[in-house]
């Protein structure tokens, strides 16, 4: 790839992760204080889990934090999806692997669907991963399955401009 199309898809991936932060704050709220989640995952400001936390976080700190992990999470999926992809088809991806995990995106069926040019296929694949592991069992969350439902909208809404 050229330097040219590389800075292209940098600047279209950044302009995605932009309207990725908002939607990974409403749906993972923001704790200044660091907590357990429904899994038992240590956790602060909106849904970090990776680090050491500090004892507590200023507002402008946890948005920090938030906007460097979302633009982490951008380029980490970039590989794993095709380089012309709407941008909100792209946001919806970066809010979902914000939740699950670069690489649990990236060898998801979203991602294999995405890279064989089936993006509405790719966008409803989102609606696969509303579960949690409750005390060792697998359980549909409402808030997930609210989550993705929100998150498919986005997606397809890129697909339909």
């Amino acid at each position: 790839m050229d330097s040219k199309t590389a800075k292209a898809l940098a600047g279209a991936g950044a302009l995605a992760a932009a309207l990725a932060v908002p939607l990974v704050v409403r749906f993972e709220g923001t704790n200044l204080t660091p907590y357990y989640d429904l899994v038992g995952k240590l956790t602060w400001c909106s849904g970090e889990t990776r680090g050491v936390p500090q004892a507590s976080y200023s507002r402008a700190e946890c948005d920090a934090i938030t906007t460097k992990a979302v633009s982490a999470f951008e380029a980490a999926i970039r590989p794993c999806l095709p380089p012309a992809l709407p941008v909100q088809t792209r946001a919806a991806f970066i809010v979902t692997a914000y939740n699950i995990g670069a690489d649990a995106f990236c060898a998801s069926s979203m991602a294999q669907r995405a890279q064989a040019g089936d993006l509405r296929g790719a966008c409803d694949a989102l609606m696969f991963w509303d579960k949690a592991r409750v005390d060792g069992v697998l359980r549909a969350v409402p808030g997930l399955t609210n989550r993705r439902m929100a998150e498919r909208k986005l997606c397809l809404e890129g697909l339909s401009r």
